[in-house]
């Protein structure tokens, strides 16, 4: 990547080619070749790094802030390193660079908007609105996270804090402001927290659903913990034209991993014991209605309440990350019966992240390991989750009743209309995609 070249005199000079293809040198003047060796090394690695638009490895950077400034001068003049002295990195506080880097990011999700502005508040409040990039230390981040630590929030909190307070400061060595991220040997702790924890039973489930005060909440309490989707921002996505009633699936459309390629939707299976709470809300909506979830569309603190109240009504004790761990609990379940791989499919998360986050071990294990049962929790409990779940859908009609067979199969759908007359409908499945009106 670079070479030395010997001038008249025991001058020597090194030549190398910049990112845009312009040959560079940088003149040593009288040293030893040994010397010019070691150099060539550290130009080399200044090089890949703003190739690859990196930051410096940490004894790179104490090599850069060691050097005299001529020398210091003569790397800036071929853009490897900084000027010294920039003005910006003098003048420009933690605090503005930070606002910038925020907004610069046109973040469009609104958790991920509130999480930098947790995290940027945080920095804000230890280190004051008049501290500079430039005086940011290793050191002052060092304090930073023993007093985060000391304040005593959950280790998966100050992790988090710690991995965006690297990723703003990140973006600064990149922009040549500073040589080295303060934050950068900062350790990050886990952020799985296995107290938080908590398997949502069949049992429980059905209690919860009873106690739903109408159909569009007993179908998002079902799509948590027997779809698996993401509350609320995979439920409040779906429309019934993601239902394919026919072939018995459903697009899940993810906001949450877009971003990545192919994550943007995933196919689910229209799984029995959910069957019917959709088909109670399609049959209960307004022609034309687009969303699953039309009434119940408040935002996340405001459906996270409810939950609350509606999870005590049932005689229950709330339990942490409500919503997640219904979604949680639908994958331990899956994983008893599916290949695992078939089953992160279907929940949009991978092998690693459902270990970490995901499946529990659960009582059903121990019994099954003993002999003491047979059948996992997922077949156990279908078959009265099913009926369960029957009733509630007949029970929310006011003036019919539907008599069909087992969900899936292609039997007529008979009406008892009010004047008694039996009169055949359609075949279930299929259905349509927008929800069933009489002219």
């Amino acid at each position: 990547m670079a070479s030395i070249a010997n001038d008249p005199g025991g001058r020597r000079r090194i030549q190398f080619v910049n990112p845009n293809g312009e040959r560079e040198a940088i003149r040593l003047g009288k040293v030893s070749n040994r010397a010019a060796e070691g150099f060539k090394y550290r130009v080399e690695q200044l090089l890949e790094a703003v190739m690859l638009r990196r930051s410096m490895e940490a004894d790179l950077a104490k090599w850069v802030t060691d050097l005299d400034p001529k020398m210091a001068n003569k790397l800036a003049a071929v853009g490897l390193i900084p000027k010294r002295g920039l003005p910006a990195a003098q003048t420009i506080t933690l605090a503005a660079f930070i606002a910038e880097y925020i907004s610069g990011r046109q973040l469009k999700k609104p958790n991920t908007l509130k999480n930098y502005r947790q995290t940027e508040r945080i920095l804000i409040d230890f280190f004051g609105h008049e501290k500079t990039l430039a005086d940011l230390t290793p050191g002052d981040c060092d304090d930073w996270h023993s007093h985060e630590v000391g304040r005593g929030q959950a280790a998966a909190t100050v992790g988090r804090n710690v991995k965006r307070a690297k990723q703003f400061l990140r973006a600064a060595v990149r922009k040549r402001l500073i040589a080295e991220n303060p934050f950068g040997e900062v350790k990050a702790a886990a952020q799985v927290n296995k107290s938080r924890e908590f398997y949502v039973t069949r049992e429980a489930t059905e209690k919860i659903i009873a106690a739903c005060p109408d159909a569009e909440w007993r179908l998002i309490v079902a799509l948590a913990r027997y779809g698996g989707l993401r509350t609320p921002s995979e439920t409040y996505a779906l429309r019934w034209g993601d239902v394919d009633w026919e072939r018995q699936k459903i697009c899940v459309q993810s906001p949450k991993t877009e971003h990545h390629a192919g994550g943007e939707s995933r196919l689910i299976p229209l799984f029995t014991e959910l069957r019917p709470y959709l088909e109670a809300v399609f049959d209960a909506a307004e022609p034309g209605t687009e969303f699953v979830v039309s009434t119940h569309r408040g935002g996340s603190n405001n459906l996270r309440t409810q939950f609350q109240r509606i999870v005590t009504r049932a005689g229950l004790m709330t339990w942490p990350r409500l919503f997640q761990n219904l979604r949680a609990s639908r994958e331990t379940e899956l994983a008893q019966d599916h290949p695992l791989h078939v089953v992160v499919a279907w929940l949009g998360n991978s092998a690693p992240i459902a270990a970490r986050h995901y499946l529990q071990v659960t009582e059903i294990d121990f019994e099954r390991a003993t002999g003491a049962v047979e059948k996992s929790g997922a077949e156990s409990g279908a078959q009265g989750a099913q009926n369960q779940a029957q009733q509630a859908a007949a029970e929310s009609g006011t003036t019919s009743q539907k008599l069909r067979k087992a969900p899936g199969k292609q039997e007529p759908l008979l009406l008892a209309a009010a004047s008694s007359e039996l009169v055949k409908i359609c075949t279930v499945p299929p259905r349509g995609v927008e929800p069933r009106f009489s002219d």
